[in-house]
């Protein structure tokens, strides 16, 4: 993503999974798109790290956002784009951390849910949150049916956060 008067422009969308939706998105768009997947690195995690951050250098890539991402990034990596490297997920953290959010805040009888823009840092879904959206947790929900709401609010917060954050860089 580059930074601009307009607060961004998305200007690469790189997954590591060669079948995602949002490879295909890009492509409609004209947006350069990279796949790189994981597994021919086997466990060597940096060298897969590596090869992310020469592509995202290659383009000339101002801020990481990440969405959908779901692997933990070494240290390296977050290092190397600290305070340029964003992440929604899929809670109101500090709360529930990690896999399963839906399930958890449900099952904990929490009246609402929500997503969190964060900064990425080296714990998983620790980094300092830029911004959060609650949606409330309604008689009858299911992992599924909260999922698809908390969706609809990050679809709506994450462009909003990123272009405030973008702005705050110049």
């Amino acid at each position: 993503m580059e930074c601009s008067d307009t607060a961004y422009e998305v200007s690469l969308v790189l997954s590591n999974r060669p079948e995602a939706p949002g490879l295909a998105w890009a492509a409609e768009r004209g947006i350069a798109t990279v796949a790189l997947p994981h597994a021919p690195y086997g466990k060597n995690r940096e060298a897969h790290e590596a090869a992310l951050d020469e592509a995202l250098r290659a383009h000339d890539i101002e801020v990481v956002a990440l969405a959908g991402y779901m692997r933990v990034l070494t240290p390296w990596l977050v290092g190397r784009w600290s305070g340029r490297m964003l992440n929604i997920h899929p809670s109101l953290l500090p709360k529930y951390p990690g896999l399963d959010t839906h399930r958890r805040a449900l099952d904990a009888g929490d009246a609402e849910a929500g997503c969190t823009v964060h900064l990425v840092s080296e714990g998983v879904d620790e980094g300092p949150i830029l911004d959060q959206a609650r949606v409330p947790v309604l008689g009858g929900d299911t992992p599924e049916t909260l999922a698809a709401r908390v969706l609809e609010a990050e679809h709506r917060l994450y462009p909003q956060a990123l272009g405030r954050f973008c702005a705050g860089l110049d």
